[in-house]
């Protein structure tokens, strides 16, 4: 038999890595879950973890017990007593990409056959131990190193979700292991609470739900809207479900707080179908979420396959690129959009967020700088939620230097040195020069061919600039007097490119009124008021001789949507702009209905949630060409709701309140083509 080769010793410089690796994980967990004020994201601590155990994978001698790989990493604080906990909380191993899972697959399935497998949600929150006694609630305590935690009993207790007794017959002892976690509408509430009183906001959900349940003073707690959901059972006496989905649904039974989202699967396709699906849709829900977990469902497959040190070998978290990292914020400057608003901006130290990189984010409006305290210089936190534009969630106060700077605000439009203005009770500054600033006039073209304009075919970002450099247009009243000549002499555009802006010129001269009122670029009109508006109007004309109170009294329009649309058409320039367009031959009103009401005539529906045959733009034409209303929420005069796929949570329920009938797409199409007999 061939002796086995011993494991190389560690080179002296491999020591000292892995020493200031390890001392470094160390401090970041404690200013993670003891301080609650991080200075890394989780993303960067990942890797430095991953790096930890990639030194540790080359030379085994270097896992020792204390090292941070072989243990849970939440360190205890000093200011609760320690408790105990009845059985061992462990970490999960984390995979990040398809290969990672299909290799923990195989390790997973390589002596057993798992007939299901259980899907849920990762919330981004605090973990918790709970016990209860014969039903009654007797500690809670926070997950600790996994062996003891600090006790958070007092705390726990005030948050409404986590009942003090059990319903029914409970079992005789039951740990339960949850996430303690706040609502995005809970976060902004307090954050807005924390300003007010001139004091510090949280930087993100996770802290501010840690900061929230660490209180010395539980009554502070109490008012916060903490929640939480259970997620996994320790010690029992008296339960013993044969699948961890059966110990949900009794512990939902008892009135414990338990996901509406986890899911069995019988095969790991199912697993990755629901993976996707929450990767597209994790934006949809009301908390935050890092990834999903994939668990064994049958719990006598979990314990023989038991755990390693640190996690169990029949559970994994599959996490997803991250949304927030920090990076140097190096510089501020501002933006002016099409309808004058000047906003300010990052200019970071490019990072990698969101699966894109990133070197620039918003920052709202001089009031939100304030609010959020942020420096210039300072190390920020940055925050991209699926296609949503970067934001500057937040200063590392922690790692400031002094050498910080505040930002000023222009008082110039820094385009055209117009001085800017900002109305009484309004956050935002402005530059006037609605017609003369450049900037202006690019983004309003740019708005106007725009999918959710006119969308003009060819028409993009890079050929409005071109035009307008050139002089070959002015604003968006000379687009539609473009012919071939006028790309004579611009590099770049070839026969094919500029019959590709002339065919979609014309196409859009067709548009419905609503979409051009929409690429006007006036101030508080969306598509949802300009679909009222051109609903009740019905051309460009009777709009601009309507009175101020004649557009208020538009349903979904208002006084202030009717007030900004009457000052726009009361400008000589604008009606000057809306004159070329005419003459461009641009469609300035809808044709009158014809051959009676339509099937949907009198009905005003909801869309919400993805449709397979429709964009939400084509959904709302096809039931206004049938005589039926679209509006953007949901009341008592809703006559239907629209459901696609992941609809609008608040929607949805706002309809299930009300008793608004929910129907599906297939219905929608029925009913376009026969009328609302066909939802009954």
């Amino acid at each position: 038999m061939t002796p086995r080769k011993a494991a190389a010793e560690p080179p002296a410089d491999v020591i000292r890595q892995h020493s200031d690796l390890a001392q470094e994980l160390e401090d970041l967990a404690y200013r993670y879950y003891v301080l609650a004020r991080p200075t890394v994201s989780d993303a960067e601590y990942d890797t430095k973890m991953r790096a930890l155990e990639q030194l540790e994978e080359q030379y085994p001698a270097l896992r020792t017990p204390d090292s941070p790989t072989q243990k849970v990493m939440e360190s205890l604080s000093n200011d609760f007593g320690e408790i105990r906990h009845l059985q061992r909380l462990m970490s999960l191993e984390d995979v990040f990409s398809d290969e990672e899972f299909d290799a923990w697959a195989v390790r997973a399935t390589r002596e057993v056959q798992v007939p299901h497998w259980l899907c849920e949600l990762k919330i981004d929150g605090l973990a918790v131990d709970l016990v209860y006694e014969n039903g009654r609630l007797v500690r809670g305590a926070t997950r600790g190193d996994g062996v003891t935690g600090e006790d958070i009993t007092l705390n726990i207790r005030t948050i409404e979700a986590v009942p003090s007794r059990l319903r029914g017959k409970p079992p005789t002892l039951l740990e339960v292991r949850g996430e303690v976690f706040l609502t995005h509408a809970a976060f902004e509430q307090i954050n807005a609470g924390l300003v007010d009183s001139d004091r510090g906001p949280f930087a993100n959900p996770r802290n501010a739900a840690a900061g929230s349940l660490r209180q010395k003073d539980p009554r502070i707690t109490a008012q916060r809207p903490l929640t939480m959901t259970v997620h996994g059972i320790g010690a029992t006496e008296g339960f013993d479900p044969p699948t961890q989905s059966a110990a949900y649904d009794a512990m939902q039974e008892m009135g414990l707080p338990m996901s509406s989202h986890y899911q069995v699967v019988d095969d790991l396709d199912g697993v990755r179908r629901y993976i996707v699906h929450w990767g597209e849709h994790r934006h949809d829900l009301e908390h935050d979420i890092d990834g999903i977990v994939v668990k064994v469902d049958d719990r006598a497959l979990q314990r023989r396959l038991g755990a390693t040190s640190r996690a169990p070998r029949w559970a994994v978290a599959w996490k997803y690129p991250p949304e927030e990292v920090t990076t140097k914020l190096n510089n501020i400057f501002v933006n002016v959009g099409r309808t004058g608003r000047v906003t300010p901006f990052a200019a970071l130290e490019p990072v990698r967020v969101g699966g894109v990189t990133v070197s620039t984010a918003t920052l709202h409006n001089e009031s939100e700088v304030r609010r959020k305290q942020v420096l210039v210089g300072d190390t920020v936190v940055v925050r991209r939620a699926g296609d949503v534009i970067p934001e500057v969630v937040g200063p590392v106060v922690d790692l400031r230097t002094g050498d910080e700077k505040p930002f000023k605000m222009p008082t110039r439009c820094p385009e055209c040195k117009t001085p800017l203005a900002r109305g009484e009770d309004e956050a935002d500054w402005r530059c006037p020069n609605t017609v003369g600033c450049p900037a202006q006039q690019r983004e309003s073209i740019f708005h106007l061919a725009g999918r959710g304009a006119l969308d003009i075919d060819g028409l993009g970002y890079e050929t409005g600039i071109a035009l307008l450099q050139a002089g070959r247009i002015n604003d968006i009243g000379d687009v539609f007097a473009l012919t071939a000549e006028s790309f004579d002499g611009l590099r770049g555009f070839a026969d094919k490119k500029i019959q590709q802006v002339l065919n979609g010129l014309e196409a859009a001269r067709h548009r419905p009124l609503w979409r051009l009122l929409v690429g006007l670029s006036i101030r508080h009109v969306g598509p949802t008021a300009a679909q009222a508006l051109a609903r009740e109007f019905r051309s460009i004309d009777a709009i601009m001789a309507a009175s101020t109170d004649e557009l208020a009294a538009v349903e979904g329009v208002g006084p202030t949507i009717a007030q900004a649309v009457a000052d726009w058409f009361a400008d000589p320039r604008h009606r000057d702009i809306v004159e070329r367009l005419r003459a461009g031959g641009v469609s300035m009103a809808d044709a009158a209905p014809t051959g009676g009401p339509g099937p949907l005539d009198g009905l005003t529906f909801v869309v919400t949630g993805t449709l397979s045959g429709y964009s939400r733009e084509g959904a709302t034409e096809a039931i206004q060409a049938a005589g039926g209303k679209v509006t953007g929420s949901v009341s008592a005069k809703t006559s239907y709701v629209v459901a696609g796929d992941a609809p609008g949570k608040a929607k949805y329920d706002k309809a299930v309140k009300l008793d608004v009938p929910i129907i599906d797409e297939e219905t929608l199409v029925e009913m376009l083509a026969n009328g609302s007999g066909s939802a009954t």
